[in-house]
């Protein structure tokens, strides 16, 4: 599995976001509070929704584990921050060069591709981790229990 890589340009989101780590996870509330105020957000500039991972800036990736906290978004693009709802924030997602990973299958089957990302791929890679965002782009029709499901995985990277 070899990514594409790729170099973003910042982007502006509107979503909801929680506190949780791996161990308390609180992915699916996320997701169930976020999709039914989706449709107030007037200035869409795309039509992937960002579940995207801030991690603090001080944080060595070989110390995370399954109690590390950190921050989870779910969210869409806007052309702009105005108007934005009062249930929902806005955030600047930095731009940046990334390694993407086209992942197909259950959200629960994932792990073995981040194995591979972190404890393969990127130590054999001409790049290292970078502390920026780290994000999955999913179109309308994912659902995470469906083995046919594709997401884009965003890792942030730079030249070593």
């Amino acid at each position: 599995m070899e990514p594409r890589i790729e170099m973003l340009s910042e982007r502006k989101l509107v979503g909801i976001s929680a506190q949780m780590s791996l161990a308390k996870d609180k992915t699916v509330e996320l997701w169930s509070s976020f999709m039914p105020v989706r449709k107030l957000i007037k200035n869409k500039a795309g039509t992937y929704f960002y579940s995207m991972q801030v991690y603090d800036k001080s944080l060595s990736f070989s110390d995370f584990n399954p109690q590390t906290a950190f921050t989870k978004w779910a969210a869409i693009e806007v052309s702009n921050f105005d108007k934005i709802p009062d249930c929902l924030q806005a955030y600047t997602l930095q731009g940046g060069l990334y390694a993407v990973f086209t992942y197909k299958g259950r959200a629960r089957d994932f792990a073995a591709t981040w194995q591979y990302i972190f404890g393969q791929w990127l130590p054999a890679s001409a790049y290292e981790l970078d502390q920026r965002e780290h994000f999955e782009l999913l179109d309308e029709k994912y659902d995470p229990n469906d083995p046919e499901s594709e997401e884009e995985v965003w890792i942030p990277i730079r030249k070593r």
